[in-house]
């Protein structure tokens, strides 16, 4: 077994076994296996889902940092949103987008299938891409967001971005990918879940998706946004 299919077959047990089990209701869940068998595998679209996870918890920052920006007392988390950029730039943009636009799109447009949308997807990767090389340059430098129009202006430009991408994602998880799934039996989906997280490795080395993970939760703590009981609507 390969170090690819023993990574998604632990995160896909996790997952089965609940958010409410404890350690030893797991181990208590786990059948005792007779002799070797396969774990189950996270297949090619939920790796992708997957990452837009990450991509998500990263417009959760994008937004807290707005929302500071938009406060004058508030003093700019300059790095915060700087490493933010970062991620979206080589994890976002860099792997998962190229994945889609080298992997995905092309075999649905070859197919015939769901031409207008990934027309609008690719325009849309691209004005995301000018954002945030916008947002880089914003943060660069030691005057950095200290001035009330610059501030404004990143503002605007993260929640445009979030307004854009939290549909551009949404989409892609119940149109376009359940369209590229049934583009494969399951012998060749298997196969391309493979490729992917070769190429992943290659791209952000054995750990890209765990290190992408441990670092939106590290910009989630530095902002007090950690904490998921926050966001629980409250009873009047």
């Amino acid at each position: 077994m390969n170090e690819a299919s023993s990574r998604r077959g632990f995160l896909s047990a996790v997952v089965l076994l609940g958010v409410g089990a404890t350690a030893s209701d797991a181990v208590a869940a786990t059948p005792k296996a007779e002799g070797k068998s396969k774990p189950a595998e996270v297949n090619a679209t939920e790796d992708l889902m997957r990452e837009h996870g990450i991509i998500r918890r990263t417009l959760l920052v994008y937004a807290e940092v707005a929302r500071r920006l938009g406060l004058r007392e508030e003093k700019a988390p300059v790095e915060v949103l700087a490493r933010a950029a970062r991620l979206m730039r080589d994890f976002a943009e860099g792997y998962h987008e190229k994945t889609e636009e080298t992997e995905v799109f092309p075999r649905l447009v070859k197919a015939g299938q769901q031409k207008e949308l990934v027309q609008v997807l690719l325009v849309q990767h691209a004005a995301g891409r000018k954002v945030t090389e916008a947002l880089l340059a914003a943060t660069s430098g030691r005057d950095a967001l200290t001035q009330p129009q610059q501030r404004a202006d990143v503002a605007r430009q993260l929640t445009g971005f979030i307004r854009m991408y939290e549909p551009h994602a949404a989409r892609e998880d119940t149109v376009l990918f359940p369209a590229f799934r049934n583009l494969f039996d399951e012998k060749q989906f298997d196969e391309l879940g493979e490729r992917f997280e070769e190429q992943e490795h290659r791209q952000l080395g054995s750990d890209g998706f765990e290190n992408a993970l441990k670092e939106v939760a590290q910009l989630e703590r530095a902002l007090g946004i950690n904490d998921l009981a926050r966001f629980t609507v409250a009873e009047k």
